[in-house]
């Protein structure tokens, strides 16, 4: 069996286009959960008013990234991005990751003043050109306090009554709760949109099942509804590990030859140890 067959191992069988439930973020299966529409909404709103900085948060698996690649697909050819993955290191560190997002060289030599005037003058360049720059910010949990208040900084940079700048911060829960530290008020009070993702309940659960395996080409129901209460039970309900437990679910369906996952299925799944539930601690918006 080559590669590519053990990967789409039970795509013809249950007569799939292609594997409804892979980890990769995938805009062409986003699901619009309300929680989503709200998230989304609120991103929306932060890019339409030019809110200096917008703030989304969920769990690790919520399907930030797939809102985030979603938006990225619907941006039109005024406005330049920089995407910024996992940053980290000290204010000029910072710089150089933001200038290399946005296709500018970050000299090795070059000092943090010299940084911070290429990086002016490329705001302002963008917005003579008019253009506005949307600096985008994954896993922005990982940043330091000090590095957040760069950020604020950098917001800053105005014209007149135009913003040259708007900042995206997409990260975990703890993201929020530094944010809200006595240190950072001032960061705070440039955040002009957020919203929290919360994990999905159990009639969404199996609206999302149904819903991916729709979009995979299912004609018919494959996941009975008892399946999808205990997927819901043992992911908390966060999507990418709904995804896990339902892609093992169809694999061992598969090689039942059984057309249907029922929630003993789920279950056997579960007491084989294949798939790792995990406690979440969920907050509640």
């Amino acid at each position: 069996m080559n590669v590519v067959n053990a990967l789409d191992i039970y795509t013809e069988y249950f007569g799939l286009k292609e594997r409804p439930f892979t980890l990769v973020p995938d805009p062409d299966f986003l699901f619009w959960s309300p929680a989503h529409r709200r998230a989304y909404a609120m991103l929306e709103y932060g890019l339409f008013t030019k809110a200096p900085i917008t703030l989304i948060t969920g769990e690790v698996g919520a399907g930030k990234t797939t809102l985030l690649h979603h938006l990225l697909k619907k941006l039109g050819d005024d406005v330049s991005v920089g995407l910024i993955s996992n940053a980290h290191g000290d204010r000029g560190e910072l710089l150089r990751w933001v200038l290399m997002a946005l296709g500018q060289d970050a000299a090795k030599d070059a000092s943090y003043v010299d940084l911070f005037k290429q990086f002016q003058d490329f705001l302002i360049e963008e917005y003579a050109r008019g253009k506005r720059v949307i600096l985008i910010f994954d896993e922005a949990q990982n940043l330091s306090r000090e590095s957040l208040e760069e950020l604020r900084m950098f917001t800053n940079i105005n014209s007149n009554k135009d913003e040259l700048l708007q900042i995206i911060l997409m990260g975990q829960p703890e993201l929020r709760d530094t944010i809200r530290s006595p240190e950072l008020t001032q960061f705070a009070q440039r955040v002009a949109a957020s919203f929290h993702l919360t994990a999905m309940d159990a009639p969404t659960v199996q609206a999302y099942i149904d819903h991916r395996l729709k979009k995979a080409g299912a004609r018919e129901r494959i996941f009975t509804p008892n399946a999808a209460k205990l997927i819901h039970e043992a992911t908390g309900g966060i999507p990418r590990l709904v995804n896990q437990l339902c892609d093992f679910s169809l694999v061992y369906a598969y090689t039942d030859e059984v057309k249907t996952v029922n929630r003993a299925l789920v279950q056997r799944v579960l007491d084989d140890g294949v798939f790792f539930p995990v406690t979440l601690t969920l907050e509640k918006a």
